[in-house]
C-alpha cells in the first residue's frame, strides 16, 4: 500500500486539524478506511454493528470498510451523554475521520470529514454543511459564504476553515486539500452558554423547527435525481445537490417527497439524503 496524501488529526481546544488519507495501492479496491475519536472515549457501531470503541482505527487492509453510505452510532461509555447517530460515506481507498465530543445542554460538536472523487484529475472541490446550517464561513479569513456551502476551483494547499453563528462557538478545522478530489466536511457548532437568552432562544427554534427537511448527502454522481414518483421508475424531473435542504413534503418507502425552487414537487432516494427535525 503506498500512502500519496496525509495529515493528522489534532484537538485543541476548538481547533481540529484533520489528516486524510488516499490509497492508492490497495488489494480492497472498493473499500474504505475509518478512524474515529471522541471525548469521552465511546462504543463505535456501524450499521447496528459493535466494531470496536475510541479511538478507532480501521486503516490495515484486511479493517477497511465496504464502500457506501453507512450509519454510524457513537455512545459514551461514561457519562448520560446522548448517543451520536449520523451517516458517513465511505468512498474507495479514502479514509473516512469522525471525531465528537460530548457535552451537556447542547454543548457538543464534532465532525465528519471525507473525500470523493471528481470526474477531472486537475479539479479541486470542497462542501461544508454545519448543524445549525447558515454559519457564516471563512476560508483563510477571507469570508466566502453560509453553510451549506459548495466551492470549486480550490487551490491544492493547507487551508483552514472557521465557521462562526450567534449563539455558538467558533470552530475552525484545519484541512489540505487535494487534486481529483472533493473534500466534504460536516460540522456540528456547540452552543454557547455565555450568549444572551435571546440568543438561546432562537437556538431552540432551530433545534425544533416546526417544519421537517431533508438534507441532501454526497453521492456517486454528485448530484441526485428528483423524480415523479417514489422509486426508480419514476420519471428524472429534476436534480439536487449535496449540502442542500429541502422542507419535507411525504415520505413513502425510504423515499422523501419535496418542493424545488422552481415549484416542482417530487421524490428522491433515502438512501443520499436524510430527514431532519
Amino acid at each position: 500500500m503506498k500512502r500519496v496524501f496525509a495529515f493528522t488529526l489534532l484537538g485543541l481546544a476548538t481547533i481540529i486539524a484533520f489528516t486524510i488519507t488516499v490509497f492508492l495501492y490497495s488489494k480492497n479496491l472498493g473499500k474504505g478506511a475509518l478512524q474515529v475519536t471522541s471525548e469521552p472515549n465511546s462504543k463505535v457501531y456501524l450499521d447496528g454493528k459493535l466494531i470496536g470503541q475510541t479511538p478507532l482505527s480501521k486503516t490495515e487492509s484486511q479493517d477497511m470498510i465496504e464502500e457506501g453510505l453507512h450509519a454510524i452510532k457513537l455512545v459514551p461509555v461514561e457519562g448520560s451523554f446522548s448517543a451520536f447517530e449520523q451517516k458517513i460515506p465511505i468512498s474507495p481507498k479514502v479514509l473516512t475521520v469522525v471525531d465528537r465530543t460530548f457535552a451537556d445542554n447542547s454543548g457538543s460538536s464534532g465532525s465528519v470529514i471525507s473525500l470523493s472523487k471528481l470526474p477531472d484529475k486537475n479539479d479541486i472541490a470542497l462542501s461544508v454543511i454545519s448543524f445549525p446550517d447558515k454559519a457564516k464561513v471563512f476560508l483563510d479569513t477571507n469570508e466566502i459564504g453560509q453553510t451549506p456551502l459548495a466551492l470549486n476551483n480550490i487551490t491544492e494547499s493547507d487551508h483552514e476553515i472557521k465557521l462562526t453563528k450567534s449563539g455558538y462557538k467558533d470552530k475552525t478545522v484545519r484541512i489540505r486539500t487535494i487534486k481529483n478530489y472533493r473534500l466534504e466536511s460536516i460540522i456540528y457548532l456547540s452552543a454557547n452558554p455565555q450568549e444572551a437568552s435571546s440568543s438561546a432562544s432562537v437556538s431552540a427554534k432551530i433545534v425544533t423547527p416546526s417544519v421537517s427537511q431533508v438534507l441532501i448527502l454526497q453521492t456517486p454522481t454528485g448530484f441526485l435525481r428528483v423524480r415523479s414518483e417514489p422509486s426508480l421508475a419514476g420519471l428524472a424531473i429534476g436534480q439536487v445537490l449535496p449540502g442542500e435542504k429541502y422542507d419535507l413534503l411525504d415520505e413513502r418507502n425510504n423515499w422523501f417527497k419535496i418542493k424545488l425552487s422552481n415549484g416542482k414537487e417530487g421524490w428522491i432516494s433515502g438512501q443520499y439524503s436524510q430527514k431532519q427535525p
